[in-house]
């Protein structure tokens, strides 16, 4: 009798886990997703809806063909920084999923994701920097571009930003997340 009776606690501590390795497995891959919009999309400072700007090109639209027409962007140290500091975060949030895979299926009972979550703390402090010296140096980044009082940060940049307290959230669950059995 007394095993029915512990029978629906280990089912419902099953379910919590499971639930509980899906959410941690969704943010982190949604993360990475954003993590690569941001980094690769071109839209990290926009003029209008004919001009962008990214950490790779500038892009004009071209009205009589409609196609882009993109230039490599005169490269800074302040560029060089956020893109390196850019690329380094996809890196070791992309690193930090493949060792949490492996962790997940050869760590003992017990065990703890420390070195996972160090990768996406770091990623996450990563991206930080990167948005935030596009933030405080945008003007000697984009030098020879268009006159930047037009225009405004755009939805990469601003992912890059979401992304920051999403990376460290995640950090820090896998820090605290044991493996149970």
């Amino acid at each position: 009798m007394e095993g029915r009776v512990n029978q629906p606690l280990d089912i419902d501590r099953v379910l919590k886990m499971a639930c509980l390795l899906i959410f941690v497995t969704t943010l982190h891959l949604v993360t990475l997703a954003m993590l690569f919009i941001a980094t690769m999309e071109k839209s990290w400072w926009v003029w209008d809806s004919t001009e962008t700007s990214d950490l790779w090109y500038n892009c004009k639209l071209d009205n009589s063909t409609g196609t882009q027409l993109c230039a490599t962007i005169k490269e800074t140290e302040w560029l060089q920084a956020v893109q390196v500091l850019m690329v380094i975060s996809v890196v070791f949030s992309s690193v930090s999923f493949l060792v949490f895979l492996g962790q997940l299926f050869t760590m003992s009972k017990g065990g703890l994701f420390y070195f996972t979550g160090l990768c996406q703390v770091f990623a996450g402090l990563t991206v930080f920097s990167a948005a935030l010296i596009y933030t405080l140096h945008n003007t000697e980044i984009l030098l020879d571009s268009k006159n930047l009082t037009s225009g405004n940060f755009g939805y990469c940049f601003i992912l890059a930003w979401v992304c920051v307290p999403l990376l460290l959230c995640s950090g820090i669950m896998y820090i605290h997340l044991r493996k149970k059995e």
